[in-house]
């Protein structure tokens, strides 16, 4: 009897022990929650007098598509609760009817909602393409070269969705999802996720995902070698189903004694936002967004870390000024100028090069003497890490002639 108590006594001990880790990052998340809303309060406003800009995500899915349990009402709750102005739906195709054209579509309350597909093709390649299509699941059975030809001939936009198992790379597509909150989430260490979810987790759920966000290295490299030949988008993904979690003594009628969701929308939709630029004599609309999106006039904001809204990039040259995703011509020279509502750590970057780091401030500049593909990051490193080394926005680049 007592070797058996010592047993149990040493193994409690241990439990107790594994436990300590834990419980500290939970009090450092905490303090990072603060330190967050402490340095909100310093946040300066600056309003671009040509453009205006709208916050919204990319990428999710609704029980419509077969991948979520995710209902209607939560997306619209979601969207409502993160003072969203629009959400770009990418239902997964169903060989019976038009994903795209039952999920939501239209202004609710209001934000935006655009109904499109997540879709591949005979190549394996997969697309986001906004708006989505009827003929969505027959997309599988032709080549990339030719769904790109037809969805352009149509104004819709195709944006690559995990990169890192993409194919055609020579292919005439819009943008890639650089970041995916989905493709991140599975990078998660199960153990180190499954003791953060007993203690941290429920108190601070953004953050806590936010935690083991990394720099999509590999796919912003490949974005630049693309975009030193041609223009195109870098964009972020949600990739939100509402899917992840668990019930007990459940009914199809959705009555459900415990319920459980790890991964709710209204958490999902305040991790990583698309902040797009629309002309002030546009309204938003399905085709303004569109456009601004296929140009570049957008941004990614991680907004876990501190919303993100208000920044700027642009660039003039003495007779023109642009912002990120126009082309500028050379002449006698570039001046490049980022703004952002926070002091951070800016990094440009010329034909994915990355240029001597910027001083902790609200703005940079850039003096360029030479043509290529500018852009920039900025990070909030007073906030520690990892989030030194994972960029709190990228902007879409400029193009110098």
């Amino acid at each position: 009897m007592k070797i058996a108590k010592r047993i149990f006594l040493i193994f409690l001990a241990i439990v107790v022990l594994v436990q300590i880790p834990f419980i500290y990052r939970r009090y450092q998340t905490g303090k990072l929650a603060d330190k967050i809303s402490q340095l909100q309060q310093q946040r300066t406003t600056t309003r671009n007098p040509y453009f205006n800009e709208y916050k919204g995500i990319i990428h999710a899915h609704t029980s419509l598509g077969g991948h979520s349990t995710g209902s209607f009402e939560e997306l619209i709750n979601a969207a409502i609760a993160n003072d969203l102005d629009f959400v770009l739906m990418t239902e997964h195709w169903s060989e019976n009817f038009d994903t795209s054209a039952l999920t939501l579509n239209g202004i609710y309350g209001k934000t935006l909602f655009i109904g499109g597909n997540e879709v591949d093709t005979a190549d394996s390649d997969r697309f986001l393409l906004i708006p989505g299509s009827n003929e969505a699941a027959g997309f599988r059975n032709i080549p990339t070269n030719a769904f790109l030809e037809k969805v352009h001939a149509e104004n819709k936009l195709a944006i690559v969705t995990y990169p890192e198992k993409f194919k055609s790379w020579e292919s005439d597509f819009d943008g890639i999802e650089v970041f995916s909150l989905h493709t991140s989430a599975k990078m998660v260490n199960p153990l180190a996720g499954l003791g953060d979810l007993l203690w941290t987790y429920p108190a601070y759920p953004a953050l806590t995902l936010a935690s083991y966000f990394k720099r999509p290295d590999a796919n912003l490299q490949k974005f630049d070698e693309i975009a030193v030949k041609r223009k195109i988008s870098l964009l972020a993904g949600t990739d939100a189903h509402s899917n992840i979690g668990f019930h007990l003594f459940g009914d199809d009628a959705g009555n459900k004694l415990i319920d459980i969701k790890l991964d709710p929308f209204e958490t999902m939709f305040g991790l990583t936002r698309a902040h797009v630029l629309i002309e002030k004599d546009k309204s938003m609309s399905r085709e303004s967004l569109i456009e601004a999106l296929k140009k570049g006039h957008s941004f990614i904001g991680f907004d876990v870390l501190g919303e993100t809204s208000g920044f700027s990039f642009s660039a003039h040259n003495g007779s023109e000024s642009v912002i990120m995703g126009d082309e500028i011509n050379l002449k006698d020279g570039v001046q490049m100028k980022a703004v952002q509502p926070l002091g951070a750590h800016f990094i440009f970057f010329k034909n994915g090069e990355r240029l001597p780091e910027k001083s902790f401030d609200v703005e940079a500049g850039l003096d360029v003497k030479e043509p290529g593909v500018y852009r920039v990051e900025a990070y909030r490193k007073s906030l520690g890490s990892p989030f030194d080394k994972m960029p709190w926005i990228i902007s879409n680049p400029i193009y110098v002639r």
